[in-house]
């Protein structure tokens, strides 16, 4: 059972290197990837109270300070986080996509190329901005894609979104990176919560369907029927309905 540290993980900038392109990589788009990981287990501002006498000037220095921070630091980081992360998200597109040199596309948007930063680089010089917080979601990605599963778990729990499609995908490549280390109860654990985040005919048959079939392999056959029957009747026209009914019924068996 593997070990890591989900949080304070600090990726360190990727050395510039050169790398000779692989071919004979299988084609797949992301989505079709994590299923097939995932079919062998079928988962800011705190209240700061001051003395009413100071209240007035504590509330003016805030608003000012936020005021110059963004318009001194963080808004020309976000641009200039934005102007970087372009080749490397190239790199990562191209990656999904690939027949051939799938892994070196995906090794190239990590590491940069050509002297052009790269997923990692982009994590480190600009975490706190959607630029970087949207490179740690690339990035798990690539890792996972490479079997780098730790270091799929290490970048996706970076990841800060509440975007109702990726913020589920990012709890479902975390789900699908526990299943593969076969540590099933936390894969099951952001499989439910992938399924839950938002309610769409995209992801949530997608995670209901993994809720049920991880449940299963740990035995929890309530918990399987559960989601097979949810997507039955709530999700019917999803292309996860007719393995949902299959599954359905050997899981009322077993129970």
């Amino acid at each position: 059972m593997a070990t890591y540290k989900k949080r304070g993980y600090k990726p360190k900038t990727a050395p510039e290197k050169e790398l000779e392109i692989e071919s004979g990589s299988t084609t797949a788009e992301v989505f079709n990837t994590l299923d097939q990981g995932a079919s062998k287990t079928e988962a800011w501002v705190e209240a700061n109270q001051k003395p009413i006498f100071i209240l007035v000037a504590f509330v003016a220095i805030t608003v000012l300070g936020f005021i110059g921070y963004q318009k001194m630091i963080s808004e020309p980081k976000q641009v200039e986080a934005a102007n970087e992360v372009y080749q490397a998200s190239s790199y990562y597109d191209q990656a999904l996509v690939a027949t051939t040199q799938r892994d070196s596309l995906f090794r190239m948007a990590l590491n940069g190329y050509a002297g052009k930063y790269g997923l990692l680089d982009i994590v480190d010089k600009f975490s706190g901005t959607p630029a970087g917080s949207l490179a740690s979601y690339q990035a798990g990605v690539a890792y996972y894609n490479l079997k780098q599963y730790d270091l799929a778990i290490q970048f996706m729990d970076q990841f800060d979104g509440d975007d109702a499609l990726i913020t589920p995908l990012a709890q479902g490549v975390l789900g699908d990176s526990f299943a593969q280390l076969n540590q099933f109860s936390e894969a099951l654990r952001y499989y439910k919560e992938a399924a839950s985040y938002s309610d769409n005919d995209i992801t949530t048959p997608r995670f209901l369907l993994k809720v049920g079939t991880t449940a299963m392999k740990l035995g929890d056959f309530a918990e399987a029927e559960k989601a097979f029957s949810r997507i039955t009747e709530d999700y019917s026209a999803a292309t996860q309905a007719v393995q949902a009914k299959a599954y359905l019924a050997q899981a009322g068996v077993k129970r």
